[in-house]
């Protein structure tokens, strides 16, 4: 039997065994989130030759905690992953949508910066170097983009509006974080400076993976809270 949303949209039941399997794969979501968090936060306090407002977190990965640092990275592209799974099962958005192709893209960016180390300067500039800066610079713009598609797309619906909000926000909030990224190097011709040494970069860009850590969290128990209803509002695809 289906039921209408106060929103409009056509509120359709979950089907018998979509649920069950949903929250299996939000919880694996937020999972690969916290393992992310937990082991990327406890390299703060072993490579502490690691500046954290001035050394970015892949710096982690060309030294002795290499390991480390491609579990958590690795986690959270696991966990991105299965969130997706987990919303698409609950409908939330469809299996081809602008949402699954932007997080999947976070997903595989992801990936890609494991698999690709950023720059040792003090050895030279690499064309994995290059991949790496340009695979984490498509992961963060697509989570923020993913984020403020879905949130928009629920934001007048009674039911999910307050999930919506906090998608939407956090989106938001990372498009900002980003934005000071933007405007260290827009005013280099101003300050003289490298866009790099503008910024506290180190700590904006922990500012801006927290906040995306947070996008996949909040999609996960968004997931789950589908999963426990009775009925999901689908996004268009």
């Amino acid at each position: 039997m289906s039921v209408e949303s106060p929103s409009g949209l056509g509120v359709v039941e979950p089907e018998v065994g979509r649920a069950p399997l949903a929250r299996t794969f939000a919880l694996v979501g937020i999972a690969g989130a916290a393992i992310a968090v937990v082991l990327i936060l406890g390299l703060h306090f072993v490579a502490t030759d690691v500046d954290p407002v001035r050394r970015t977190i892949s710096e982690y990965g060309l030294g002795p905690y290499k390991a480390v640092f491609d579990v958590g990275v690795l986690a959270l592209a696991l966990g991105t992953v299965a969130v997706t799974v987990a919303a698409v099962r609950v409908r939330l958005f469809a299996a081809v949508s602008a949402p699954t192709v932007l997080l999947a893209l976070f997903a595989v960016g992801m990936c890609t910066v494991v698999a690709f180390e950023k720059t040792n300067w003090s050895v030279g500039p690499s064309v994995g170097g290059y991949i790496h800066r340009y695979a984490s610079l498509a992961a963060f713009l697509a989570m923020p983009a993913a984020a403020i598609t879905i949130g928009r797309r629920f934001r007048r619906d009674a039911l999910w509006s307050r999930f919506a909000a906090w998608t939407r926000r956090l989106g938001v909030v990372a498009y900002l974080w980003f934005a000071w990224i933007l405007g260290g190097f827009l005013l280099r011709p101003l300050t003289g400076r490298s866009w790099w040494q503008a910024i506290p970069l180190g700590l904006v860009e922990r500012g801006l993976a927290f906040t995306e850590v947070l996008v996949v969290v909040v999609l996960a128990l968004w997931a789950l809270a589908a999963a426990g209803s009775r009925a999901v509002s689908p996004l268009p695809s």
